[in-house]
């Protein structure tokens, strides 16, 4: 048996390590094309594209494994089915489900492997990843003065040069116009040579012109323009390109999206936010106290939403009845009283608003803290559940290679990752709890699960084509005999 767990997992190994870079390669690709309007043309640096591509590897990598396990899994047995070792196994005594358990025990090793990844390492990953991609977008494109047109965007300036040596240093035919006090050209700057090289410490472009002038036109006291003209032998214009340089931003400034924290960090937010509605809460009970009821203790959150509109209404209802109950006073008192009550049922009804945005405010974040908790866990389950379809779906279609598991195992990630998807987003939307959002697609997965592995044990021929073939074949079979019997009869 030893030797037969080890045929299983050496079978295994191989196509999972593969399958799984390459749909790790694919996901990383598509990362790229999605920013790359973002990041070409800023002169980035090769050492932080790959710096970039290091995190994004490591965040994308849940989205990755389920997918490669999936299609390893299919392509694996589908192997052993289509070389007839599965059948040499059954037809042993060996049942389906003794075969697949050295796999499930790595399988349950990969999931415990993937909580402890998704709970230390992602949380890291995505704040350096999202941190870079966020200064990486903000640079701005790189300084590179081409002939004969106007580069603009260089400071305020717009330089156009006729042509330079091959070093960049030397140029011909220099017009600069100087947009630091107005949009308008009133001052020009122009010269037959010069040159154009860096500073040391790369925060200034400096020009060094010669045999120029300088045209700068001023409005006199009268309102009308005049143009000064000076001629310059040597000239030397120092421009800032300070802000092309690329700054890193404080990691501390994204630590508190839910993404970057793990399991702990996470429930003692989620605790803080609640401390803090309920201190509010209390706070609102006693201030309102005097006119209306507002909640019970026992009033759940989605009950106190919609007693904070009603209380509102109501509060509007005190004015009136309040304004009603005054005319009863003095004349004298009359006023000072009204203008006093109105204030006092006013700056409640304000004080409820806060309170209300503030509650909305503090339940989204709870929930987003909840959706992420929740996460870490589904995605690790989700390695087994697409491993318990894919090893008897390869059973069952008895197909090797890349072409058949492929479209089995991507249209099995679709419904997956739409079903995922869904969830997340009617959890954001609180149509759905956390928990009820982020499990929804293992959940609706794990009934097909256990369907392909009965169909698997008791060797079905349902998702296998040939069946369908033989099928149609006798059908067709049918009705030629059908036919030919009525042309037999008609003559």
């Amino acid at each position: 048996m030893r030797k037969l767990d080890k045929l299983v997992l050496k079978s295994f190994m191989g196509p999972f390590v593969v399958t799984f870079f390459i749909v790790l390669f694919i996901f990383l690709m598509q990362f790229f094309w999605l920013y790359m309007d973002d990041l070409i043309g800023k002169g980035l640096a090769i050492n932080l594209i790959l710096e970039m591509m290091m995190y994004m590897s490591a965040t994308l990598v849940p989205m990755a494994m389920p997918l490669g396990i999936l299609l390893a899994s299919i392509m694996t047995f589908g192997n052993l089915g289509e070389s007839y070792e599965l059948v040499a196994v059954k037809s042993s005594g060996i049942s389906l489900f003794r075969f697949m358990r050295p796999l499930i025990v790595f399988i349950l090793g990969i999931v415990a492997g993937m909580f402890f990844f998704s709970n230390y390492v992602i949380p890291k990953a995505n704040l350096k990843a999202f941190s870079l991609l966020y200064d990486m977008r903000n640079k701005k494109p790189t300084m590179s003065i081409k002939p004969g047109i106007f580069n603009k965007g260089i400071g305020s300036f717009a330089i156009r040069i006729g042509s330079k040596s091959k070093d960049g240093v030397n140029i011909d035919d220099v017009l600069i116009y100087d947009h630091t006090n107005t949009q308008a050209n009133n001052n020009v700057i122009a010269a037959e040579t010069g040159k154009m090289y860096l500073s040391n410490d790369k925060r200034f472009l400096v020009f060094e012109l010669s045999k120029g002038w300088r045209y700068e036109f001023k409005k006199d006291d009268s309102g009308t323009y005049e143009q000064q003209r000076m001629y310059f032998k040597h000239w030397t214009k120092v421009v800032d390109v300070s802000s092309f340089e690329f700054n890193r931003t404080q990691e501390d400034l994204f630590r508190t999206n839910e993404e970057m924290m793990d399991i702990r960090m996470l429930g003692k937010n989620t605790d803080s936010l609640r401390k803090v509605t309920n201190s509010d809460l209390k706070e609102l009970r006693r201030n309102s106290g005097h006119f209306i009821s507002l909640v019970k203790s026992d009033n759940s959150y989605k009950e106190l939403t919609e007693r904070i509109g009603q209380y509102r209404d109501k509060l509007a209802d005190t004015v009136s009845y309040k304004k009603t109950l005054i005319s009863s006073f003095p004349d004298s008192v009359k006023g000072d009283i009204s203008e006093r009550l109105v204030a006092d049922v006013q700056s409640l009804q304000r004080y409820a608003n806060i309170f209300q945005t503030n509650f909305e405010i503090n339940q989204k974040k709870m929930n987003d803290f909840d959706m992420e908790w929740h996460k870490k866990f589904t995605l690790s389950f989700a390695c087994l559940v697409l491993f318990l379809i894919g090893a008897p779906m390869g059973a069952i279609v008895r197909k090797g290679g890349l072409g058949m598991p492929a479209v089995i195992s991507i249209s099995f990630f679709v419904i997956y990752f739409v079903l995922s998807s869904t969830g997340e987003k009617l959890a954001k939307q609180a149509k759905l709890s956390p928990m009820e959002g982020m499990w929804l697609a293992t959940v609706a997965l794990m009934p097909i699960a256990v369907i392909v592995l009965i169909q698997a044990r008791n060797d079905s021929s349902v998702f296998r084509k040939e069946a369908y073939l033989l099928f149609w074949n006798k059908v067709k079979l049918f009705f030629s005999r059908l036919f030919n019997r009525k042309k037999t009869v008609a003559k």
